[in-house]
């Protein structure tokens, strides 16, 4: 393996978020694009070839070594999601409960602390958002599920026990709701 490669390999293991081509250009000093898209190939085809227990994942921020699906659930409780902080985990719960969330709702909640909360998810691929009027629709993706091993029906089982059905008054989340109202109003921050 070359020195470059093992390099890349290297950064893309201790990261705890998708590393972007221009920050793998960055570490490993390969000007060319195409060049570091060659070796992430090379690394993909190698761990698939080789059936290890991670693979290399494409994710909307970048590329991210992570742990193969069939083998999450029996290695999932060695770290419990310790790269996603407190905020970021409470903006992820508010989404997966009302979902679809508006970030106008989410920054009521969170505070303007939201707004990095919610760029941070979409760009590790945990959330999808699009233009809503004047704020943004908030929707959990499937790479959601593939994180914490389990579907969005579960998480939300799990979620309204701890919340309960009669909502958490101090936050505004009622979990008995099915359908989001959205208010269309002016967010400071797309």
């Amino acid at each position: 393996m070359s020195d470059k490669k093992a390099l890349i390999e290297a950064a893309l293991f201790m990261a705890a978020q998708p590393l972007s081509l221009k920050e793998l250009s960055k570490i490993s000093g390969i000007t060319s694009e195409e060049k570091i898209k060659e070796i992430l190939n090379e690394i993909k085809r190698d761990l698939d070839l080789q059936k290890r227990g991670f693979e290399l994942a494409i994710l909307p921020g970048g590329y991210q070594l992570r742990v193969r699906q069939e083998f999450l659930n029996k290695v999932a409780s060695l770290t419990p999601h310790s790269d996603l902080s407190e905020g970021m985990l409470r903006t992820l719960g508010i989404v997966a409960l009302k979902q679809p969330a508006t970030q106008s709702d989410v920054v009521k909640i969170q505070g303007n602390k939201a707004y990095g909360y919610i760029k941070e998810l979409e760009k590790r691929g945990l959330i999808k958002t699009e233009k809503f009027g004047r704020t943004r629709k908030l929707i959990t993706t499937k790479e959601f599920e593939r994180y914490f091993g389990k579907s969005i029906n579960e998480i939300r089982e799990s979620l309204q026990k701890v919340v309960g059905n009669e909502g958490d008054k101090q936050s505004g989340i009622n979990v008995s709701d099915k359908e989001t109202e959205f208010e269309e109003f002016e967010d400071t921050e797309d």
